[in-house]
């Protein structure tokens, strides 16, 4: 249900899952109004609250006073961040609909890019730090044990589930409103593998799905232990697989034929 405080024709929604990101949200929320009041679109923020123990929710709300475009969701009690950001995605009401981290790790400046690749004709468009990595004019700031890792991981991630993409996990992701209704009207893993799960719904459904470059660096504090969470995501993966198997992801009629891009032949937007 849309919310009264901000206009019934929203074209963008911005949904932040948030755990304990009291000291890292708020500049990135700034950020975020001061780049879409520029742009001159209506818009609206949805920080979903993923039951955080610190004064993660007094700082939103304190700035979401001064904003109505802010707009606070609260679990009673950490669920993930897959949970966190579908409840955001359904409760949106824009026509583009982004969901990021709240850390800032990806800039908001990179939205164009993938609008770009939507307004194209694209039905997903997603951030990728492997892609960036291997062009000029793109920075992408990570730990080297983490860059080895998730090299890795999308190695086995395309092998066994995913075909041409080669970052799944970026947090950075637009949806025409339609598809992410459809994606997220059908997910069920609410952990990281919640990426996972979107994208290999939206390739057995015929989305297009563009892959772009953007700009990214580690953030101090993360939530993603690299260890941990990666065989927690490996498992999910495990899942969403028996979940296809089963039919549990079976596509309504609107789907279209899917051809997968060939290696080298992925989406970039001019720059």
């Amino acid at each position: 249900m849309p919310y009264q405080n901000v206009p019934a024709s929203i074209h963008y929604s911005i949904i932040l899952p948030a755990y304990n990101e009291a000291a890292r949200i708020l500049p990135y929320l700034r950020s975020i109004t001061s780049y879409m009041q520029d742009r001159g679109q209506p818009y609206e923020v949805l920080v979903v609250d993923d039951g955080s123990t610190d004064t993660t929710v007094s700082v939103v709300e304190t700035l979401a006073s001064s904003v109505p475009e802010i707009q606070l969701l609260r679990a009673p009690w950490r669920r993930g961040k897959g949970a966190a950001v579908r409840r955001g995605m359904q409760a949106a009401v824009g026509r583009m609909q982004l969901f990021a981290d709240a850390d800032g790790a990806t800039p908001i400046q990179e939205l164009a890019r993938l609008e770009q690749a939507v307004v194209r004709g694209a039905d997903v468009a997603i951030g990728s730090r492997a892609l960036a990595s291997q062009l000029p004019g793109y920075t992408v700031q990570t730990r080297w044990y983490r860059t080895i890792l998730t090299s890795l991981f999308n190695s086995v991630v395309r092998r066994s589930s995913l075909r041409g993409i080669t970052d799944t996990q970026c947090g950075f992701k637009l949806f025409r409103q339609s598809v992410a209704a459809d994606l997220f009207g059908v997910s069920s893993i609410d952990g990281y593998g919640f990426d996972l799960e979107l994208l290999y719904v939206a390739q057995q459904r015929g989305y297009r799905i563009a892959e772009i470059p953007v700009n990214w660096s580690h953030q101090p504090n993360s939530k993603f232990r690299v260890f941990r969470d990666v065989l927690a995501t490996l498992r999910e993966m495990a899942l969403i697989r028996r979940n296809g198997t089963k039919g549990y992801y079976a596509s309504p009629s609107q789907a279209r034929n899917f051809h997968p891009p060939a290696a080298g032949q992925l989406e970039f937007p001019p720059q």
